[in-house]
């Protein structure tokens, strides 16, 4: 891609020409209408005939954020995604309450992904929490954003950053070569060869770092997945838990239901309807990382929830249970993480480390659930812990123009467990993307970009960095 057009593209943004909205905290476009906009609907064909600077791997919560800091920033980027939406985790697998953002009354994490939540709230007219002080418990300060306005916020994001999106797409192979990586990517009309200057793997499970060559860390036993699920036909007062209870337990021994159904009601079918679903539900034994390990995730999944749908519907007062959503795919918490250039441990994290080479901050408790299900192993940070996150837990060791943008970061089983969620995963791809434009437009690899400069850019598109000289400011 030009010069000329990542110039035009940084003076336009800059000085207002082209509107990057902001959050509630700016109202620079409210004067416009761009759903009304005949360039703004027009579908973009994408050019594989010529190369990409960027490439992200997966539209989920890091790689949406990626593809957008990456197309703001004039880089030619292509935005490769296997479902037919943006959003990942908190629209397909319906986990739509980001967070943290917010750190003991302080805000930690802002950029575009803090300007996609907002974007959302507003939008619906809904409010934000209290961020002013640290909640009794963290998930107070998550935030629900509306699944279909999300998406679709995304969505209007990607186009006016100037992304070229390829949904129901996947990368097959992935070679490296002096000047960058050839990309065999898997379409529904067949395979299609592209080249990218520089790659983001935002696939969750470091697909194409793998297709790449390089090794990555996998664990004997893996967290629980999660369907999201909403239910309704009941009031919940008015049933007889107890006797709920022993019928679900009898139900068992008769082998009417089986022990991976009371694994998918997390051990308490009494909390699994008090909580009308949620986030109430745990899938054992899966391997989220390959589409054989995933389709016996879902297969098994939705026939648990059938033989727990057809007890519920035969007990006293749930003659009209009912599943009113059910996400489109499992959540899936963990599969593998990388070996970078630097590595995260849980000391590093609970003892709010702060690197030399910080990019982004991260925050969350320790959040482990149990391998065979049933509870959580959650453990708060200090109060005054702001944990940071090295460039190099991003960069696979030995890559030159190669990231990582999400849960799959060089980090041990522990702080991963926390900086795999949402908020800090928006973080981490903001600043993949512009380490990955300071690669290319530099020509230097990933580790030798001036993080002077990475910073400086970082915080003229509203993101927040780690300050060498003490925690963020409130």
């Amino acid at each position: 891609m030009p010069n000329s057009r990542r110039e035009f593209m940084r003076t336009a943004l800059a000085t207002g020409s082209i509107v990057a909205i902001h959050g509630a905290h700016a109202n620079a476009a409210s004067n416009a209408n761009p759903s009304t906009s005949e360039d703004h609907v027009e579908v973009k064909i994408t050019r594989h005939n010529d190369p990409y600077d960027i490439v992200v791997i997966g539209s989920g919560t890091a790689g949406t954020i990626a593809a957008i800091q990456a197309g703001r920033l004039g880089m030619r980027t292509l935005l490769v995604e296997k479902n037919g939406m943006p959003g990942g985790t908190t629209i397909v697998a319906a986990v739509n309450f980001p967070g943290l953002f917010h750190a003991w009354g302080h805000q930690v994490i802002a950029g575009i992904g803090w300007e996609l939540v907002t974007n959302t709230v507003e939008a619906c007219g809904e409010t934000l929490p209290d961020f002013t002080s640290a909640p009794e418990r963290h998930w107070q300060q998550q935030v629900r954003v509306n699944r279909a306005i999300y998406a679709s916020v995304a969505c209007e994001a990607l186009h006016w950053a100037g992304v070229e999106v390829l949904f129901h797409s996947m990368p097959a192979a992935v070679k490296e070569s002096d000047n960058g990586f050839e990309v065999t990517l898997c379409t529904k009309s067949g395979l299609q060869q592209i080249h990218a200057r520089s790659i983001i793997d935002a696939s969750g499970d470091a697909n194409a770092v793998s297709m790449a060559g390089y090794p990555v860390n996998e664990l004997e036993t893996k967290q629980p997945g999660t369907l999201i699920l909403t239910l309704d036909g009941y009031d919940f007062d008015a049933l007889n838990k107890p006797q709920l209870q022993l019928a679900f337990q009898q139900a068992l021994e008769d082998g009417e239901l089986l022990q991976v159904d009371q694994t998918f009601v997390r051990n308490n079918v009494v909390h699994f309807l008090g909580q009308r679903g949620d986030n109430c539900t745990h899938i054992t034994n899966i391997d989220g990382r390959t589409s054989a390990g995933r389709s016996v995730a879902e297969m098994h999944t939705r026939m648990s929830l059938l033989r727990v749908f057809r007890f519920l519907r035969r007990q006293p007062g749930l003659e009209n249970f009912e599943i009113t959503f059910m996400a489109p795919e499992c959540g899936i918490r963990e599969t593998v993480t990388i070996q970078g250039e630097a590595t995260i441990t849980h000391q590093d994290y609970v003892e709010g480390r702060l690197w030399d080479d910080a990019i982004c901050y991260s925050f969350y408790p320790i959040d482990l659930h149990y391998a065979a299900g049933g509870g959580i192993d959650t453990r708060p940070l200090t109060p005054g812990t702001f944990p940071s996150v090295p460039r190099g837990a991003l960069v696979p060791k030995g890559s030159k123009r190669l990231l990582v943008a999400g849960r799959a970061l060089s980090s041990d089983r522990e702080a991963n467990s926390a900086l795999r969620v949402q908020a800090s995963c928006m973080a981490y791809g903001q600043a993949a993307a512009v380490l990955a434009e300071q690669a290319v437009m530099n020509d230097c690899s990933v580790m030798d970009t001036e993080l002077d400069k990475v910073h400086t850019v970082l915080r003229e598109h509203n993101a927040i960095v780690p300050d060498m000289d003490g925690p963020p400011m409130a």
